[in-house]
């Protein structure tokens, strides 16, 4: 049976980096990588024009840098899913991209598997963060504060934690994918936060999911 190919845009200022992951990503059967940009600003464009389902993006890069290129990205309403490939893990760094909406981290030393089941991953909905990032965003970007939640918002934020798509939480807790995208909205707002990252992140750091499981 036919499924459509993952279309990836490959950003990274050094070549060789850029090289390796389309190789690599190229090989497999249900990705196609679409292009490639060396900076910030060739993203915005590139990503505007291929319209690509994932943006693999390095996060330093001279000039315009990743954050940068997700800021641009989310203000020009570009739906493509943005996984970061960063040896950056102190919170100055990591902070801002998951602020941006960055969807998946991992570090540059990645398994090449690995890479292609990320890029997977993203593209289904999933929240992915290397153990290290989500340490640092637990610690600083989580607001307990907020208002309490209801039984079936608990339900719902700990199926994100999980790392499960809106279908996915649909199907478990036996309803809509419009109510469960309800439910996320009221989650966000009661918490103060901005996304199901920062979302997954709370219920990890207050306990409501605990990590690995």
């Amino acid at each position: 049976m036919w499924t459509e190919l993952i279309k990836v845009l490959v950003v990274d200022d050094h070549p060789v980096v850029r090289h390796g992951v389309r190789t690599f990503l190229d090989l497999q059967d249900d990705i196609t990588v679409v292009g490639e940009a060396g900076d910030g600003a060739s993203c915005v464009v590139e990503a505007q024009r291929l319209r690509p389902d994932v943006v693999v993006l390095g996060l330093r890069m001279p000039g315009a840098d990743g954050v940068s290129a997700l800021n641009a990205l989310r203000e020009a309403g570009n739906k493509a899913r943005v996984l970061v490939i960063t040896g950056a893990t102190e919170p100055v760094a990591v902070v801002p991209a998951v602020r941006a909406g960055v969807a998946g981290y991992v570090c540059p030393d990645v398994d090449p598997f690995a890479l292609a089941v990320a890029v997977r991953s993203v593209h289904a909905g999933h929240v992915l963060l290397h153990p290290a990032a989500a340490r640092l965003l637990a610690e600083g970007e989580a607001r307990p504060g907020g208002a309490a939640l209801t039984t079936r918002e608990r339900e719902v934020l700990g199926e994100v934690a999980r790392g499960n798509s809106n279908r996915e939480i649909a199907r478990k807790l036996t309803l809509s994918e419009k109510t469960v995208k309800s439910h996320m909205t009221a989650i966000l707002g009661k918490l103060g936060l901005h996304d199901r990252t920062q979302a997954a992140l709370y219920a990890v750091r207050t306990g409501l999911v605990a990590t690995g499981s």
